[in-house]
């Protein structure tokens, strides 16, 4: 491998301090915690081209695993535009993949088994078999519990117990016979003689520990790893991991706890914050700088994150904008869906008369549910859209079609006039200029070859002269890579399909209780959860950004709420200051008094003991308040538990953390006799977690 100079302009020169920190160390290992907008890519894959140009790294023997085969085909763009070849980037399933074709008939003298196309049937005929509702969205959320099971090692026999400890329910279905499904479904596939996409991974790892010479080839030809995203690794993903690297340790990870949203999915953020635990010698670098986002969207953000008013919570990764100040947030609340809707249209088309780009726009939402309401308001209001995202494009049926009809001509007559030629051509295809009238189909046909056509336009915009031939030449070369292009309209996504894009005008619709966090979101860890998915939709936005929410989805659903999350945070939820002396006996009323989190009356009397309301955020210590159950059930010596102290008063406790007996007594649901005969003991247990 040719050496050349490590500090070569294109490698290092442009880098920041802590981005060039990672680029520099090589080989592994190294974890780095990148915050939203902070690089990650760039530095990662500057540290690929860094360690081959210094020759630390053989890009033949080095594989960068993604998450996407876009993530993967913008990696391989950046290393293209570094000078770097032959480095593999590809998702771990993609990897996997090619290493059990190659070596599967070698060692278990046969051809791989086909991947199944279709999951959900063969999850139907499961379900049958267990004499369960055939509804699309029963299939569909079985389908998603059998790859959880998968991804997180989780067998049939032990998945009732398992699920029951995770709180994880299909449908009202029980346990027991969601694993009698799991077992049903693994039979079916063993008679059709198929695999799932899940099985690659399996099957990888099965043959890698079999067979050690097969082991030893595939860590013979990969040396050097790099893993994005490394929040959202499952443990299935993270054996195949340990599979390929065996006793080496030249491992980069990089990922952002901050952005973990997909534990449902079996995604464990462990393996990242405690991957010095694994590796002890690793090196640790954080990303911090946000180029992305104005200091108004990045302060935000912050504040969703670590809440200002919850001051006993440890402070997450703070992000540093980096660019100029620009507008402040809109937030804004409705009456219904159909207004918010129409209000988000009418905040968009705004934008576009000042100049941005439909396609620098996006809608966000929690559930698909709520998009048709925004559908048919950006119609009434004439704003083009795109509900698809571009994930492989490329292998969508009407664009390989298309590149085929497109490199036909292209053989025939490769010095027609690049751009009018294509569109030619494609008309013949389907596409025109303007969309077809309403959803479906041919509306996402036409998206896709709109997309390609915008795609063309850039290209010859680089190069007015371009003839047929170079035009399809640089498609082919773009589908080689997987750099997939972005749609011309206002981008409609789940909150969970945003992640790992930007826009810079983002619309975060429907933020109210009940939807984020999602009303099934109830332990501590999913309402965490929920307020990462909140925090990764704030930074999607460069510049512009507006959250809203309704109080009514319609006629007799009303009373919603504004999200816990944006209390004290938007302008007419700030913290209000605490009451004058003069004013404290007014304030004990039960209608005057308030929650301590949203500001809001609480209106129960369990709300009251708690001091907020039951559906706001807790900030206790789980572990404490187990500690105080446990203590509560020995105290009442085979009497009821509830004569010692109620739940409500062990997680106002726990909450309050009171030091005194002063302090004690302001407890609600702690008297003077119950100071006096259980204080020691609970001051005692309080005193442990204190921090």
């Amino acid at each position: 491998m040719p050496a050349a100079d490590p500090t070569h302009p294109d490698i290092l020169g442009s880098l920041d301090p802590d981005q060039r920190q990672v680029a520099e160390t090589v080989p592994g290992p190294l974890v780095v915690i990148a915050g939203a907008g902070t690089g990650k890519t760039r530095a990662v894959t500057h540290r690929i081209a860094h360690a081959a140009r210094i020759g630390a790294a053989d890009p033949h023997r080095t594989l960068a695993v993604t998450f996407t085969t876009r993530a993967a085909g913008e990696m391989r763009g950046r290393l293209a535009e570094l000078g770097v070849n032959g480095v593999q980037a590809r998702t771990f399933h993609s990897a996997a993949l090619r290493q059990l074709q190659h070596f599967w008939p070698r060692t278990y003298g046969s051809e791989l088994p086909p991947v199944s196309k279709s999951q959900f049937g063969l999850v139907a005929e499961a379900a049958a078999r267990n004499r369960l509702p055939h509804e699309t969205t029963t299939i569909r959320d079985l389908a998603a519990e059998v790859s959880w099971s998968k991804v997180t090692n989780v067998t049939p026999g032990s998945y009732p117990a398992l699920a029951r400890a995770a709180q994880r329910e299909v449908n009202g279905i029980d346990p027991t016979v969601v694993a009698k499904v799991i077992t049903d479904y693994e039979a079916i596939k063993q008679e059709r003689g198929v695999i799932d996409f899940e099985d690659i991974l399996l099957c990888t790892v099965a043959m890698l520990h079999e067979y050690p010479e097969v082991a030893a080839e595939v860590r013979e030809r990969y040396q050097h790893f790099t893993v994005d995203e490394y929040q959202d690794v499952s443990p299935l993903q993270q054996s195949v991991l340990m599979s390929w690297l065996g006793q080496r340790d030249d491992l980069c990870v990089v990922g952002d706890p901050a952005q973990s949203i997909h534990s449902y999915a079996g995604a464990r953020p462990g393996f990242l914050t405690n991957f010095t635990r694994q590796f002890p010698g690793a090196t640790v670098v954080r990303l911090d700088r946000d180029y992305r986002s104005t200091p108004q969207v990045v302060g935000l953000a912050n504040d969703v994150l670590n809440p200002p008013h919850f001051t006993n919570e440890s402070p997450k990764l703070v992000l540093r904008a980096q660019r100029p100040d620009g507008p402040e947030p809109v937030f804004e609340g409705h009456t219904t869906d159909a207004e918010e809707a129409r209000a988000v249209a009418e905040w968009l088309t705004g934008l576009h008369h000042h100049g941005i780009e439909w396609r620098e726009m996006a809608v966000l939402f929690r559930i698909n549910a709520q998009a048709p309401a925004l559908e048919a308001a950006l119609s009434e209001a004439e704003v083009p859209y795109v509900v698809r995202g571009s994930e492989r494009f490329y292998e969508r049926p009407e664009i390989r079609t298309a590149l085929r009809q497109l490199s036909g001509h292209a053989n025939n007559t490769p010095h027609d006039p690049g751009l009018a030629a294509l569109k030619a051509i494609l008309a013949g295809t389907g596409w025109s200029p303007d969309a077809p009238a309403g959803a479906g189909a041919a509306r996402e046909k036409w998206e896709s070859l709109s997309a390609l056509v915008d795609l063309a336009e850039d290209i010859a915009q680089d190069d007015p002269t371009i003839d047929l031939g170079g035009v399809v030449a640089e498609l082919q070369a773009r589908a080689a890579r997987q750099e997939a292009p972005v749609g011309q309209g206002v981008t409609l996504a789940t909150l969970h399909a945003s992640k790992g894009l930007e826009w810079d005008a983002v619309a975060l619709a429907g933020i109210a209780e009940g939807s984020v966090p999602f009303v099934l979101s109830t332990s501590p860890a999913a309402v965490a959860e929920e307020r990462r998915l909140l925090y990764v939709g704030i930074t999607r936005a460069r510049e512009h950004l507006r959250i809203s929410w309704s109080r009514s989805g319609g006629p007799g659903r009303a009373g919603r709420r504004m999200s816990r999350f944006l209390v004290g945070l938007t302008p007419g939820t700030l913290a209000e200051p605490k009451p004058t002396a003069g004013r404290r006996r007014r304030e004990r009323s039960a209608l005057s008094q308030k929650c301590r989190v949203c500001q809001e009356s609480l209106t129960t009397a369990a709300d009251r003991k708690l001091g907020r309301h039951t559906t706001c955020e807790s900030t206790y210590d789980e572990a404490l308040l187990a500690e105080l159950k446990s203590w509560r059930k020995q105290a009442a010596d085979g009497s009821p538990a509830y004569v010692v102290f109620t739940d409500a008063t062990l997680v106002a406790l726990a909450e309050a953390m009171p030091s005194t007996e002063p302090e004690l007594l302001a407890v609600a649901g702690v008297g003077p006799a119950k100071v006096e005969r259980y204080g020691r003991d609970v001051l005692a247990i309080l005193d442990e977690h204190r921090d």
